[in-house]
């Protein structure tokens, strides 16, 4: 918990590996026991809340936002004054031991809310920068760092180049605040409901039209006491996340979601009209990664009708992940 309020912009932390061995059944980190994840979420300063998984991946909703896990990927989301990048360490160690190495590694993360209450090592992005390129292995020597517009942070490390034109997938990552307060209300539990989180967070699915954004997922949700939510939804091999810190002053909520390259102005533009509509920020960000390069065209015309405007647009090219897309809106000039 922050000094000021609790800070809802989330580092993110995704991790690619090479070397799974079919004669274990594929399953490659998914074998990784539980124990050994609680131990990972130790550093960080998380644990988990709520978990479900299909055929491709384990899908984890954290006290402080979401853990996937995958048979050569893993993605660490989390808010507040976690230590996001202190996982990297004990997660090497862990692949190592079941036989993978690592050969990607994306880091992300908005402008934070409360920037003061940062625990190392991320007061600062150079710092950020420097912790990384200290724990990852000298082999991933495609490495690109930078901040576009001011506001979105990213680092990659590869030991490969990658084409993001024919990149068949691309994530969007979706930050908002100055949520409608109307809207951010409905992420306060009733005092006293005598709910569990998970029973709350099913309510919060239903009641704010979170379920419909993408009906097909299988969702798995948690509202917290007295305020927040955070949800999970898995599709097949795609996921998607949402998480909400509804407190007036400093209200926010991020989206997150595999988009498919194939159909992608049907798909994107109906995804964003209905996140855009469940909360109505006064702001939002959104950044693409990865893709055939013209995901991004989708998305001024997806938002517009709620009033935002779109005040900048910037890309940039990463040899680890491919062309990176940033846009900015708001429903007034800064």
């Amino acid at each position: 918990m922050a000094v000021s309020g609790f800070e809802g912009f989330e580092k993110r932390l995704e991790l690619q590996f090479s070397g799974d061995d079919p004669a274990t059944g594929g399953l490659g980190f998914r074998r990784l026991r539980f124990e050994s994840l609680e131990k990972v979420l130790h550093a960080v300063q998380c644990t988990v809340v709520s978990a479900v998984a299909n055929h491709y991946f384990d899908s984890y909703v954290l006290s402080e936002s979401s853990l996937f896990v995958y048979p050569n990927k893993i993605i660490i989301k989390t808010c507040g004054t976690t230590q996001l990048l202190k996982s990297i360490r004990p997660l090497l160690i862990y692949a190592a031991d079941l036989g993978l190495t690592l050969s990607g590694c994306r880091y992300t993360r908005g402008n934070f809310i409360f920037p003061k209450s940062q625990p190392y090592p991320h007061t600062n992005f150079r710092e950020e920068i420097s912790f990384l390129e200290a724990n990852l292995p000298n082999s991933l020597i495609y490495r690109n760092a930078t901040v576009m517009a001011n506001q979105w942070h990213v680092f990659t490390a590869s030991d490969h180049v990658i084409n993001h034109v024919s990149a068949e997938f691309y994530t969007i990552e979706v930050c908002m605040t100055e949520l409608d307060p109307v809207l951010a209300r409905k992420f306060f539990r009733r005092p006293g409901d005598g709910n569990s989180g998970d029973v709350a967070g099913k309510e919060m699915t239903a009641i704010t039209g979170i379920g419909d954004i993408n009906p097909n997922s299988i969702i798995c949700d948690f509202a917290f006491d007295p305020c927040g939510y955070s949800m999970n939804g898995i599709e097949n091999d795609r996921y998607s996340t949402i998480h909400v810190t509804p407190e007036d002053g400093y209200s926010y909520a991020s989206f997150e979601w595999v988009g498919s390259g194939y159909g992608v102005g049907d798909d994107l533009g109906e995804v964003l009209k209905k996140v855009a509509q469940v909360f109505r920020p006064a702001t939002m960000t959104v950044a693409i990664t990865g893709g055939g390069g013209e995901e991004w065209t989708h998305v001024k015309s997806a938002v517009e009708h709620v009033g935002l405007r779109c005040r900048s647009c910037s890309a940039d090219e990463f040899p680890a992940a491919g062309r990176v897309v940033f846009q900015t809106f708001s429903t007034r000039r800064k």
